[in-house]
C-alpha cells in the first residue's frame, strides 16, 4: 500500500544555481502522515489555504512513499 506525505516547506530564495531538494532541501514548517491520495489532497488543499501559501512564502508538497502495488497485483 502506498501512503502519503503531506509537507509545508519554506520557500528559500533563488541562488546562483537553481534549487536542488536532494543537497539542500527547504526547511519543513510541518509534516502530516495519509493513508490514501484524496486524504493527502484534503490535507493539502487545507494548508493552500494558509496565508504563508497564499503570499508565496510557503509551498505545500504531496509525496508518495512506500511501495505500490506491481500491475495485475492486489493488496
Amino acid at each position: 500500500m502506498t501512503r502519503f506525505l503531506v509537507v509545508l516547506t519554506d520557500v528559500r530564495p533563488l541562488e546562483g544555481m537553481g534549487r536542488n531538494e536532494r543537497t539542500s532541501p527547504e526547511r519543513r514548517r510541518q509534516v502530516v502522515g495519509a493513508s490514501s491520495r484524496e486524504a493527502a489532497e484534503r490535507i493539502a488543499g487545507a494548508f493552500m489555504a494558509l496565508g504563508m501559501v497564499r503570499a508565496g512564502r510557503q509551498r505545500v508538497k504531496v509525496i508518495a512513499v512506500g511501495r505500490r502495488p506491481r500491475l495485475g497485483q492486489l493488496d
